[in-house]
């Protein structure tokens, strides 16, 4: 029987939550995580509408983009909307799981579906994450142990770099050290200054394996106080994060690119919009699905040519398109964007579930929650 849990599961993997803002409450809002799933439901919002599109197509589980309670809710009332979400949601035994701004930095995410869309290439993040935080291990061994060292080290988790495990270096040196009474020297005698040949030896250690890695090198190390540091590194740059940089396939004009745009996305009532000079030749795009008016100066520095997102404010646009570098602006409605994210996260269920052996019937809603019905 599949779980909600393994299926939320497969979701997490794909959209780590360490990914998301601080502010950001993403992950299951509503329902139980051992309730058996065979129908899942991908919307961008939980609505009544949603809901009941759920419940007609026979799913247990409803995911979507963006989260049931991201702000604090005091009373679970019929006669209030997200009180009544939540008994909606209960009555109809539906789990509710939300990927937001985890899905929006994941490598693929949100951002790449939009990039998808004018067919970007040579992408990478417009406001990359740090990669994972590591530390480096030196220690200073007898030659004749540095391989079991290095091997008990590398057990305990120290040593991976990309696709490489046990990658360690060691330098050739002298150590010099004057036992005391008490000592348990492995090599000299006390009262007596011992030079002896030793192995600088350095791995890289995942910080969160910090503490498992030096007991290992305490409990394998010859020596009863072997020597050692602990140095912190600067994480650097990784393919997630928010946005996405990319090279079209060919130069176009501003405006053929905000046509483009606008064919590929669902209908709304408001469409895109393009701001700076329609007939500027683009090559460079940066993209960001959702509300993109606080990377307005990243898209600046960057350089590109273009900049896509959505809710851009009529300040922060007006003064943006003032620079003289200033990059054309694109804006086009927030759920549209974040709708053609869902095919993606589908497929990510789709994968996992088949690699899993078992039957699990998808679907995306093609329901419109954007908030505006019409335009006059």
């Amino acid at each position: 029987m599949t779980t909600v849990r393994t299926v939320t599961g497969w979701l997490t993997d794909a959209y780590p939550p360490g990914l998301a803002e601080e502010w950001d409450r993403v992950g299951l809002g509503c329902g139980d995580p051992d309730a058996p799933v065979v129908g899942v439901l991908l919307a961008v919002d939980v609505s009544d509408e949603v809901i009941a599109e759920a419940r007609a197509v026979g799913a247990q589980l409803l995911v979507t983009h963006h989260p049931l309670l991201l702000r604090g809710v005091h009373a679970v009332r019929r006669d209030q909307p997200k009180g009544r979400l939540v008994l909606a949601l209960a009555e109809a035994g539906l789990s509710q799981f939300a990927a937001h701004t985890n899905a929006d930095a994941a490598d693929p995410g949100v951002s790449d579906a939009l990039a998808d869309a004018l067919r970007l290439t040579d992408r990478r993040p417009l406001e990359p994450a740090a990669g994972p935080a590591r530390d480096k291990l030196i220690t200073f061994v007898p030659p004749d142990h540095a391989d079991a060292v290095v091997d008990a080290l590398a057990a305990a988790g120290a040593g991976t770099i990309g696709a490489y495990d046990r990658c360690s270096f060691a330098t050739p040196g002298v150590g010099s050290f004057l036992p005391r009474d008490g000592a348990d020297p492995y090599v000299g005698a006390v009262g007596e200054v011992e030079r002896t040949p030793e192995l600088r030896v350095e791995m890289v250690v995942p910080r969160g394996r910090r503490a498992a890695v030096v007991r290992a090198l305490l409990d394998a190390h010859p020596y009863d106080e072997p020597a050692f540091d602990l140095v912190e590194l600067v994480s650097p740059p990784s393919g997630e994060g928010l946005g996405r940089i990319g090279r079209l396939p060919e130069p176009m004009a501003a405006r053929d690119v905000a046509r483009t745009l606008a064919a590929a996305l669902p209908p709304t009532a408001t469409g895109a919009r393009l701001g700076g000079d329609p007939e500027r030749l683009v090559e460079t795009v940066a993209v960001l699905g959702g509300a993109g008016d606080s990377l307005l100066d990243a898209a600046r520095a960057a350089g590109v040519d273009l900049y896509v997102t959505s809710d851009l404010r009529h300040h922060p646009a007006q003064d943006a398109l003032a620079h003289d570098d200033a990059p054309a602006l694109i804006d086009i409605p927030h759920w549209a964007a974040e709708w053609l994210w869902l095919p993606h996260a589908e497929k990510v269920l789709q994968d996992a579930a088949a690699a899993a052996g078992v039957r699990l019937e998808t679907h995306v809603s093609r329901l419109n929650t954007d908030p505006w019905a019409e335009r006059y």
